[in-house]
Order: C-alpha cells, then structure tokens, then sequence
C-alpha cells in the first residue's frame, strides 16, 4: 500500500485567535487569585478584563448571556470586601460557567 505523504498545501487565515466564554472566565479568576491578597489591584485588573469583553461583545465574539454571566462576577468582585473578596475566590461554584448570583451566596 502506498502512502501519501503530501498533500495540498494548507492556507493559514490570519485570524486572531478568538477566546472563548471559558478562557475569558478562567483568564479572570487567576488574574483574581493572583491578587487574593490585594483586592485593589486584582480590581484594576478586572477594569482591564471588562474593556476586553466589551470589546469582544461588539465584535460578536461574546454572547450577551456570556458578557451579562461575567460582568455579574466582576460587578460581585468590585464591590464586595476584603473578607467578601476571599470568600468569592475560594467558592468554586462561583466560577463555573452558568453561575447566577443568589443572594444565599452571600449569607
């Protein structure tokens, strides 16, 4: 049997490389937990992360149900305290896709 060791040549778009919901998700909460004892500077971090998904938003690369499930997290993270701050890092269901704020969370 004979093997065809070529084939045609590939073409390589010069597309950037789009991140999805999960990367831009997991992007954030190591960003968050690299600064678990600074709150403040994990914050200006999440300011960076939301001006690239709202750019992603408008290029429709980011569903409005992604954008709405991690601005809802950043929101939680901007406001809350320092105690609050480690609590939220350290809950796991907080970071799995589909999370929704519950106002049990917080007790």
């Amino acid at each position: 049997m004979w093997w065809k060791f070529w084939s045609k040549k590939q073409t390589y778009s010069n597309d950037p490389i789009l991140k999805t919901y999960t990367i831009l998700l997991a992007e954030l909460r190591e960003s968050c937990e690299r600064h678990y004892d600074e709150p403040e500077h994990g914050r200006e971090q999440i300011e960076l992360f939301r001006l690239e998904w709202k750019r992603s938003h408008e290029q429709g690369t980011l569903s409005k149900v992604n954008m709405k499930g991690l601005e809802n997290r950043a929101e939680m993270l901007m406001t809350c305290n320092e105690d609050d701050w480690l609590n939220w890092l350290d809950n796991l269901e907080f970071w799995k896709p589909g999370w929704k704020f519950d106002e049990d969370e917080t007790n």
